[in-house]
């Protein structure tokens, strides 16, 4: 069973050094992301699973929270330690947190 947090748990985590992927497509993203987000397509997820650390929890979002479940299964079945973002960047947005447009870089 893949473990879930709230928006306010995420907002914990990230300050505490967290790392969040964003699995959306890019022109979702670039619309709006939650500050921080690293994005991690799922069309490229089965390609990229090498980019990703196995050494720290990776936080899961999406949209709503069910692409980056499918996400957070495929990455927990490769032995990398996930945990899901339940309602995803529309709860993040909808608490009225800030947000980021465009490309992060880094």
């Amino acid at each position: 069973m893949i473990p879930e947090i709230d928006i306010d748990e995420l907002e914990a985590r990230m300050g505490a050094g967290a790392a969040l992927i964003d699995v959306r497509e890019v022109d979702e993203y670039e619309e709006a992301h939650v500050p921080g987000a690293r994005l991690l397509p799922l069309s490229e997820l089965d390609r990229r699973i090498g980019d990703l650390s196995s050494d720290e929890v990776l936080l899961l979002i999406c949209k709503s929270g069910a692409r980056s479940m499918r996400a957070a299964e495929v990455l927990a079945g490769h032995g990398i330690d996930v945990t899901n973002v339940a309602g995803g960047t529309m709860a993040w947005m909808a608490s009225g947190r800030d947000i980021a447009t465009g490309m992060e870089r880094g």
